[in-house]
């Protein structure tokens, strides 16, 4: 066994879900465990920690949803879903609780080692996106200084309304994740005021406008469908 090659847990009750993924993974260069049960991921994760984790959604002895609640309290392991649901809501519910991507079953074996290996890259590349010695909060061309309220791209100052600047910030600093709707509200609203999800989505579009104007051959900000938005 090759100890250096990132090691993924799949837990999964389908057998042939599962060996279709190990298959894939070890083929692609990666360790695999498998779990058919959800009773014991939780310590089994902490235990092994993983480089990514693909999680069912429907687990006999405790479900997916449960098992991601658990290991974000004490890990930031990247967490993939997979889900034969296509309720919007259990969806976001996956990525509220701290799951990067979730993919639908029946799925494409190379889609989703794709989004893993695109996933465990901007895991790789997040530690560009804390802050340095001088404050400053820098993911690829933008560099954020919350303690002075300033924003860059590419050496041009971002003039940004306080909401656009939280946003922007929390995007920043967790690139690639996907944040709900609910979420950018709490983040965007600090004196924990109800608005809209109209109101979000007109601060992302005047946001994204302002860095197309600064840089217009670039789209950072994405938005997904019926969930949120990221940061490419």
């Amino acid at each position: 066994m090759n100890t250096h090659k990132p090691h993924v847990i799949v837990v999964e009750d389908e057998p042939k879900i599962a060996k279709l993924l190990a298959d894939y993974l070890e083929r692609d260069g990666y360790r695999v465990s498998t779990l058919d049960d959800g009773t014991t991921a939780v310590e089994t994760i902490a235990a092994a920690e993983p480089a990514f984790v693909i999680l069912d959604l429907m687990l006999p002895g405790k479900d997916g949803l449960t098992i991601c609640r658990e290991v974000r309290q004490h890990s930031k392991v990247p967490i993939m879903m997979l889900t034969a649901k296509i309720d919007e809501i259990d969806r976001l519910l996956g990525l509220e609780l701290g799951a990067d991507d979730y993919v639908c079953k029946p799925f494409s074996p190379r889609e989703v080692m794709a989004r893993v290996k695109t996933i465990l890259r901007r895991v790789q590349h997040t530690s560009a996106a804390t802050a340095d010695e001088n404050g400053r909060v820098r993911y690829r061309e933008i560099s954020i200084f919350p303690d002075r309220f300033e924003c860059f791209i590419e050496n041009q100052t971002l003039e940004l309304t306080p909401v656009e600047f939280r946003l922007l910030q929390q995007l920043v600093e967790k690139p690639g994740r996907v944040f709900s709707r609910d979420q950018l509200m709490t983040i965007a609203y600090t004196d924990n005021r109800v608005v809209s999800d109209r109101t979000i989505d007109t601060h992302m579009k005047n946001l994204r406008k302002k860095l197309a104007d600064a840089t217009p051959d670039e789209k950072r900000i994405h938005s997904i469908y019926g969930v949120g938005y990221k940061l490419d």
